[in-house]
């Protein structure tokens, strides 16, 4: 969410953290043609912060499969072009690429010049193996994705992204990836459910109305895994989805705090009426996060969608 926020809170909301978008907002990637440019949304500060606990939250499993499906591409012997959409400071690349085998040469895509410069100076160099990790960086418009952009990908993938999308960039993402005979890794996307403890009265009015804003403007929040699920398998894709969640305690405090203020500012900007109450509540909580006296759990899913191959593809 914005950093304006929480006006008035000396602590202040690290750009993007929530992690949501205020009223008119975009998400770091410009997502239509003719949108005029926008200041970035998401501070580098926040992505860094919350970086460990995405790499401990995302879901192993889709892993070997990625790696056999990788293993057996047409030409897969000559290496493999990863997209990442939306990359970022990039900590998709760093967690993923050291776990895959073989030459890669990944394809960052952000709207954001300044992330783009953070993701290819701290870009992996190389794979599981010892192989050659490449980079390049293009600025632009995810939703204009079509097959020929993907043209020789063997991996489309993306973090936190997918519940900042319309319906229609989502069918737009899924149609590319599957006319491209491309798998599709798309992780961290909120589930709409988080966990605290210990448990407060208001827990379920705030997440219900964070929920409901996240859905502003078309955009599809905690309904996100489902429509995705939905467009890759009317196209014929196989999709697997996992569990990803956060699991914040007393280490991860200095993140806790960031997100409360992100997800109950959201709350409030949906439900003004929630104020008086919100801000007493949000006191307490991140009281007892500084005495390392709250849990969070903040439930995500991740999503592997995997197309036939394109006959011949390279």
């Amino acid at each position: 969410m914005g950093a304006d926020a929480h006006e008035g809170d000396p602590a202040g909301v690290i750009a993007g953290a929530g992690p949501v978008t205020g009223p008119g907002e975009r998400a770091t990637v410009r997502l239509r043609d003719g949108e005029a440019q926008e200041p970035p949304r998401y501070a580098p500060e926040w992505l860094r912060l919350r970086e460990p606990a995405d790499a401990a939250a995302r879901a192993t499993e889709p892993l070997d499969t990625l790696r056999i499906r990788l293993a057996e591409r047409p030409g897969g012997a000559g290496g493999s072009a990863v997209h990442d959409l939306g990359c970022g400071t990039g900590s998709m690349g760093r967690w993923l690429a050291p776990r895959l085998d073989g030459p890669q040469h990944w394809v960052l895509h952000d709207r954001d010049p300044y992330l783009l410069h953070f993701a290819a100076v701290g870009s992996p160099r190389a794979a599981a193996d010892g192989s050659r990790v490449t980079v390049e960086t293009r600025r632009g418009d995810v939703a204009r994705l079509t097959p020929d952009a993907l043209n020789g990908a063997a991996l489309v993938t993306a973090s936190a992204l997918l519940d900042v999308l319309t319906r229609e960039e989502v069918e737009t993402l899924a149609a590319a990836c599957v006319d491209a005979g491309c798998p599709a890794l798309l992780t961290l996307s909120v589930a709409g459910r988080v966990e605290l403890t210990p448990p407060d009265p208001l827990d379920a009015e705030i997440a219900e109305a964070f929920n409901t804003h996240q859905r502003r403007d078309g955009l599809l929040g905690p309904d996100a895994v489902t429509v995705a699920c939905e467009a890759f398998t009317e196209r014929g894709a196989t999709v697997r989805v996992h569990p990803s969640p956060w699991r914040l305690g007393p280490e991860e405090s200095a993140l806790t705090a960031q997100w409360l203020r992100g997800w109950v500012g959201a709350a409030v900007e949906e439900r003004p009426d929630l104020s008086e109450r919100a801000e007493r509540y949000l006191r307490e909580r991140l009281a007892a996060c500084e005495a390392g006296e709250l849990a969070v759990v903040v439930h995500h899913c991740d999503l592997l969608a995997l197309p036939e191959p394109v006959g011949g593809a390279s």
